[in-house]
């Protein structure tokens, strides 16, 4: 875990020392984000960590890759999530055509309940990545889907959530990013010290204020999942 640590701080230093070129380049040139959900028959989630794992590590083999990272929801042992960064566009194009992913999607056929949700997405706003979590932390993804007529809005509300959450103890990590082609869905992945530090944010009035207000903006449920890491 720590590893995927050091590479998304990297990650972020990469993009903000882009030099100016023009925007159509900008969207190919910059880092991107994947979220891939993967559920599968409950008898086969242990098969299944087996199968991540051996992909993950053929993954960040991969030149473009900047990092991988695995995850497994906490009460549904049977449903993961992959975070996925590549160097860019190309870097991810050329993931898709590598044999060992066909290979990793054939392996899953034949034990998942339902086929891989994948979102492909763009950094919004990536807070400080602390170092060093502990096997008590938790992580936090959250999938927002606003009306469209709010996505900019939504989008800095997030922001600010952010700047605010990287003041509170036990913070990990929080980072905003916007599925490519759907601008009013964002995905959010915070890490936090303990599933404690975790119900203290959830409580505090910035929070609770937060979710007021993005509340009548919302094209769907507020869909909200509690992980560990399996690496």
């Amino acid at each position: 875990m720590q590893v995927f640590f050091n590479l998304l701080v990297s990650a972020t230093i990469f993009a903000v020392g882009f030099p100016v070129i023009s925007p159509r380049a900008a969207a190919q040139e910059q880092p991107v984000y994947v979220a891939i959900y993967v559920e599968t028959q409950p008898q086969s989630a242990e098969q299944a960590i087996t199968t991540l794992k051996a992909e993950a590590a053929a993954s960040r083999a991969e030149a473009g890759s900047v990092a991988v990272q695995l995850l497994r929801e906490i009460g549904r042992d049977n449903r993961f999530v992959i975070f996925e960064i590549w160097k860019d566009r190309a870097a991810f194009d050329a993931h898709q055509k590598d044999p060992h992913l066909q290979a990793f999607r054939n392996q899953l056929h034949a034990i998942e309940t339902a086929p891989p949700d994948e979102r492909l997405l763009t950094r919004l706003w990536p807070g400080p990545a602390a170092n060093h979590p502990s096997a008590h932390a938790v992580w936090v993804v959250t999938h927002v889907d606003v009306m469209p007529s709010y996505a900019d809005e939504v989008s800095g509300m997030l922001k600010t959530l952010g700047e605010e959450s990287v003041k509170e103890p036990g913070y990990l990590l929080f980072t905003v990013t916007q599925q490519i082609g759907r601008p009013n869905h964002f995905t959010v992945e915070e890490g936090w010290a303990s599933h404690l530090a975790f119900d203290a944010h959830e409580a505090l009035a910035s929070t609770r204020q937060f979710r007021d207000k993005i509340s009548p903006m919302l094209g769907a449920l507020y869909d909200q999942r509690i992980y560990q890491g399996l690496e």
